[in-house]
Formats: structure tokens, C-alpha cells, sequence
């Protein structure tokens, strides 16, 4: 029986966002489970759609005996604490060097942690790693769609193997991969030769769907070029809001010889820049867009969705901007719903005040993004909830959520949803756990970027996104970018970064 150490340690940094994760924020999980450590990691890692969960099923399977250490996630944010960091990294690196016979270790990473200390996050755990289980011992990780993949990373581990459906659906299905393929590893005894392209523009996160081309077309050619030559082949378009050298998109292959992995990755990151043109498309301003919805809504049979991406707490917004909210009141938009505002004063609020009461407050707008202010005005509020739910949808698969003190306000036609804790609205229960059901409404605003899809494309009529201000850029030629790797566009077909030290752009 192969005894095999796991653990798990996600954040997706956005290095421009206005909040850190504290080691708290990782105890408590965000929209992710909440912290676990030891034999519990095992009890809380099943039957949910996350890597560890989709490995602990397929290590069953193949008789695995498991040692788990620690598996924890946050909502994406500014910079990881070193604090944080450390205390987490310890107990993980620990839990392997004191684990006796091992016969491999799998993490599941996202790719795109940087830390108040370290760019490349995931590159040091696995260094560290490395260092302790010696340069034999299969390591295999697997990795979000998003992941910025550095040379450390590919250096360390035998294998990285990435998602590859944004709405991220195939979680779970990922860490069955990443166990597959470790299986194949002990069977064979043999490394892999490695094959690592960094592709030359980043891609703006609302054009990556795997949903639509060109990334559909795309995934669907990786997966015919992996077989037995190359075992298994990733494209991780990466998170464009981490300034540091290896943001941006890449390929990583693993072949039987090197001339396999190499065609493999060549060939497909041949064929995302032969796309270049395609990665891009329309963004509304908040008027623009509700204004569309209302006029669609006119003679829709189900809701028109939109995207309020730029406060995407899923991408390192604080969920709190209002600047979509103003939109729907100004508009006079009618039967129409935002979700989640994150707002842990207004909802104290709200449930001293009781259903039913009329208060005066100013929602949102406490992250102080430039653009953007606490809407101070008069809600009804309509109901309220203590925040625990679960999220059966897609994307959640089924998660135990803590939303926190929660309620539902009222202002005019449109409805707020006001939560204590922050993740993103990527499922129809994040609605309807204060009461609102989302197919009866004519207009659902929702903070997320793209995993709403999985769960809002059934009931929308019409899916539109909307840039109001917040954290996340829809495009990423309006970040400050200073530290990233000369030469790199910083859009499709936009300007090239030169450095920090020169003129920092060419058109």
C-alpha cells in the first residue's frame, strides 16, 4: 500500500486589491472550507467540488494509505500574510518530514499566491518540500486555471496539472487527474521530461471562459495532443493582477521524451497566439449595461444576467463597491437584484432593526476604491438570516457557506443582498438564503467575474458585464503595473512593459 502526504493551501493574490489575508481569513475560508488540520483534513475534504476532495476519492480507489497535514483556502485579496504564510507553510512541510515511508506527496495549490515576502508563494512551498523529501520522491500538485506558473514551480514538482474549465466545474476532477497520473509515476519509476512556454500578453480574466471561444476550441485540442507520449498537458492563462515577473499566461507538458513535452507545449501555446485577437470583447459602463438589461428585460422570459467584474471578490474585490447598485436606482430598474454586498455594519444594522423596519445607512463603499463611496440612503429591510447555507450549485458543489449575519434590503425595485463575510455570488443559493429567488427576477447583478456562469447561464436570458469601479480591472492595461517581465503585452495586442526603471510602456 503506497503511502502518499497531502495537503492543500489556496489564495489567488491580486497584488493591487485593498485587503490582505490574515492567517484568520484562513481559519474561517472565504467561499472555501474552513481550515483543517490532520485526520479531519480527510473528513472535510470529500464529496466537494475541490482538488484534495477529487484526490481523496481517487486515492481510495487505488488503496492508498494517506498522511494528511493541513488544508486550508481564503478568498482571493492583496498579499498573504507572512504571518499567515509561515504558521500554514510549517505545518504542511512538518506533517511530510515527520511522515514516515513515504512513497509521494500531492498539494493542491492554486499558482498565483504571492505573499508579503515572496512573489512566487507556491515556488517556495515546493522548494521547501523538495528539500525535505530528497529529488526522488514523486511530487505532484495540481493547480488553478488562473495559476501564473514560475520556473521554480515546474523546477520542484514532477508534475503540475491545472483546471480546465473557468467556471472551475472540474475541481475535484483535477486532483482525480493529479492522483491518476502519481499512479502512473510509482507504476512506471520513471520522471518525465518537462516542457514550460510563457506565452507574451496577458488575458483579461472575462475573456478566458472556457464557455467561449477561443478557449473553448482551445482546451479541446489540449486534450486530443495528451496520451501516452505526453501523460498529461496543462494551459493556465494565469491572474492578471499580481505584479511580479512570471504573471501571465503559460503551458506546461509532460512527456515520455523531451521532444514529445516539447511539440506538445509548442503547439499549443503556438495556438493561443494565433488567437490573440479573440481574447478581448464588450464591457458596458454601469448605465450602459443596466440600461440594456432594462430594455431586454422588456420581452425576456428569464433573468438578464450581468457581471459586476471589477468587484469580483473571487479576483480580490471586497465585494462592497455600489457603484452597480447606484446604477439599478438611478435607472429606475424594476424587479432586479445585487449580490453579495459585503457590509458586516449595515447587516448588524439590519437585524437590530427587525423585518420589516425602514433604516437609513451607508452601504458599502468601505474599501475605499478610488471612484466609489458608501451609499447612504433609506433600505426596507425584507428579511434576514444568519448566514448558514449550503451552495449545491456547479461551482460550490455543494459547500457549507457562512455568509454571516445576513439580509435582504429593499430600495424602489431592487433588492440587495448584505452579507458579514465575503465570497463570490457564483450560486443561485446565494440569493435565495435571504429570501430572493433569482429565476423571478427580471435583473440579477452579480459580484463575480465568470464562476457565476456555471450556475446563472440555465435561468439567464442574456449574460452582459459591466465595469463600475473595483479592485480587479476588466482591462488589464489600466492596472499600475511596475515589476512585470519586459516585453510582456500587457493586454491582447496593447502595450508592452519595458520596466520599473525606464519608461514603463511602448506602444
Amino acid at each position: 500500500m503506497a503511502r502518499i502526504a497531502v495537503g492543500g493551501f489556496l489564495h489567488e493574490t491580486n497584488t493591487f486589491a485593498p485587503t490582505k489575508a490574515t492567517y484568520d481569513d484562513f481559519v474561517h475560508g472565504g467561499g472555501w472550507p474552513s481550515m483543517s488540520q490532520g485526520a479531519d483534513v480527510l473528513r472535510v475534504m470529500r464529496d466537494i467540488n475541490v482538488g484534495l476532495a477529487g484526490f481523496v476519492h481517487a486515492a481510495a480507489a487505488q488503496g492508498w494509505e494517506l498522511v494528511p497535514t493541513i488544508a486550508c483556502g481564503a478568498s482571493p485579496s492583496a498579499h498573504v500574510t507572512r504571518d499567515a504564510y509561515e504558521r500554514i507553510v510549517k505545518v504542511m512541510v512538518d506533517g511530510i518530514r515527520t511522515a514516515v515511508a513515504l512513497d509521494g506527496v500531492y498539494l493542491d495549490l492554486h499558482g498565483a499566491m504571492v505573499t508579503e515576502h515572496l512573489d512566487d508563494g507556491e515556488g517556495e512551498i515546493l522548494r521547501r518540500v523538495r528539500e525535505v523529501i530528497g529529488k526522488d520522491l514523486p511530487l505532484v500538485v495540481s493547480l488553478d486555471l488562473h495559476a501564473n506558473v514560475t520556473p521554480e514551480m515546474v523546477k520542484h514538482a514532477d508534475a503540475l496539472i491545472a483546471y480546465r474549465t473557468y467556471p472551475h466545474v472540474d475541481m475535484a476532477d483535477t486532483g482525480r487527474a493529479a492522483a491518476n497520473h502519481l499512479a502512473l509515476l510509482l507504476r512506471d519509476k520513471q520522471k518525465l521530461a518537462k516542457a514550460f512556454r510563457q506565452l507574451p500578453f496577458l488575458i483579461p480574466i472575462s475573456w478566458q471562459c472556457t464557455n467561449d471561444q477561443p478557449s473553448k476550441s482551445i482546451y479541446r485540442k489540449l486534450a486530443a495532443l495528451q496520451g501516452d507520449a505526453v501523460p498529461t498537458l496543462s494551459f493556465a492563462p494565469g491572474f492578471p493582477a499580481a505584479d511580479f515577473v512570471d504573471c501571465g499566461p503559460s503551458v506546461f507538458a509532460y512527456g515520455r521524451t523531451q521532444a514529445a513535452a516539447d511539440a506538445a507545449a509548442d503547439s499549443i501555446a503556438a495556438l493561443i497566439e494565433s488567437h490573440e485577437d479573440d481574447f478581448d470583447g464588450r464591457i458596458y459602463t454601469p448605465d450602459e449595461g443596466v440600461r440594456h438589461a432594462i430594455e431586454l428585460a422588456k420581452s425576456a422570459g428569464k433573468p438578464i444576467v450581468i457581471a459586476d467584474t471589477q468587484d469580483n471578490p473571487g479576483a480580490g474585490g471586497d465585494s462592497d463597491t455600489t457603484g452597480m447598485l447606484r446604477a439599478l436606482v438611478r435607472n429606475n430598474a424594476d424587479k432586479a437584484a445585487i449580490g453579495v454586498i459585503y457590509d458586516p455594519q449595515s447587516a448588524k444594522a439590519a437585524h437590530a432593526a427587525g423585518v420589516g423596519a425602514e433604516i437609513t445607512i451607508a452601504l458599502g463603499g468601505k474599501s475605499g476604491i478610488p471612484g466609489d463611496t458608501p451609499y447612504q440612503q433609506t433600505f426596507t429591510v425584507e428579511s434576514l438570516s444568519d448566514g448558514q447555507f449550503v451552495a449545491p450549485g456547479p461551482y460550490y458543489g455543494g459547500r457549507e457557506m457562512d455568509m454571516g449575519p445576513s439580509a435582504a434590503l429593499r430600495i424602489g425595485g431592487v433588492r440587495v443582498v448584505v452579507s458579514s463575510h465575503k465570497a463570490q455570488l457564483a450560486d443561485q443559493s446565494m440569493y435565495r438564503y435571504v429570501g430572493i429567488e433569482p429565476t423571478e427576477q427580471a435583473i440579477l447583478v452579480n459580484k463575480s467575474s465568470v464562476h457565476f456562469r456555471a450556475d446563472f447561464e440555465p435561468i439567464a436570458e442574456k449574460l452582459l458585464i459591466c465595469a463600475a469601479p473595483g479592485a480587479m480591472p476588466a482591462d488589464t492595461a489600466a492596472l499600475p503595473w511596475t515589476r512585470l517581465r519586459p516585453g510582456i503585452r500587457i493586454k491582447p495586442n496593447g502595450p508592452v512593459f519595458v520596466s520599473a526603471n525606464k519608461s514603463r510602456l511602448t506602444g
